[in-house]
């Protein structure tokens, strides 16, 4: 007993930390941020610190595999709800996805910058492993589900999630470099517009589902992408990516 009340403490302020990272993330910037600022948030020693996280590259990385768990804890009653068919559980998954990322959107924004620096490559394949190894099960039993039901027509259920999972993270690293990178205009949205259709179109056909049986972004969440943000460093409106 003495030593399950021992890891909840030991869980309890590790998520203490990491929320407060998060704060000081979202309003001061990943690189601007210090281990100094962390411990003044926290009142806390550096030891007690590195008892928890051993780097700021490790804070980060605590951070993200929250963040994923939250989505995770989201999306968890509707992959256990049995009145749900597989197609509306993987729209759900997809819509929960998106809605998460905009309400954390400055968040999501500040992280993206720095996912996309020359010297994080190495640290963003970790991320994308991160998050495949969580989600990719969560999506087998959707896929086995689909095959049960007759409304998916696929030879890999236990495979096809991580192919689906590609699919959404090559999305999502084509719009976020590309709208990072410019400002966005009203041309430029219909370009938008068809690399998602484009996705969509691909994850249907590896399904073997009739086309628009899903949508991985929909066009309100591309507007609200689409409004620049006060904070970009580099070009004075930040664009983020809503996957």
């Amino acid at each position: 007993m003495a030593r399950t009340v021992k890891e909840q403490d030991y869980a309890a302020k590790r998520n203490e930390i990491l929320d407060a990272a998060q704060r000081l993330i979202a309003t001061k910037g990943y690189e601007q941020m210090t281990i100094q600022d962390l411990l003044d948030a926290l009142r806390m020693s550096k030891g007690a610190l590195y008892h928890y996280f051993d780097s700021k590259q490790a804070v980060l990385e605590g951070l993200i595999d929250l963040l994923l768990e939250r989505v995770e804890q989201r999306f968890l009653p509707v992959l256990q709800d049995s009145t749900l068919s597989a197609l509306d559980k993987l729209q759900h998954f997809f819509t929960t996805l998106v809605e998460w990322k905009t309400e954390q959107r400055p968040m999501t924004l500040t992280l993206l910058r720095v996912w996309y620096l020359d010297e994080n490559a190495i640290f963003r394949q970790k991320l994308r492993e991160m998050r495949v190894k969580r989600f990719a099960p969560r999506l087998a039993v959707i896929l086995h589900q689909g095959l049960q039901e007759g409304s998916m027509t696929l030879s890999y259920p236990d495979q096809t999630g991580r192919v689906i999972l590609s699919l959404v993270e090559d999305l999502s690293d084509t719009l976020a470099r590309w709208l990072l990178s410019k400002e966005a205009t009203q041309d430029d949205s219909l370009l938008i517009e068809e690399v998602v259709a484009a996705s969509t179109e691909a994850v249907e056909r590896v399904l073997g589902v009739p086309s628009h049986s899903l949508s991985l972004v929909d066009a309100q969440a591309l507007s609200v992408w689409m409004i620049p943000s006060e904070n970009n460093p580099s070009t004075g409106s930040d664009k983020g990516d809503p996957r």
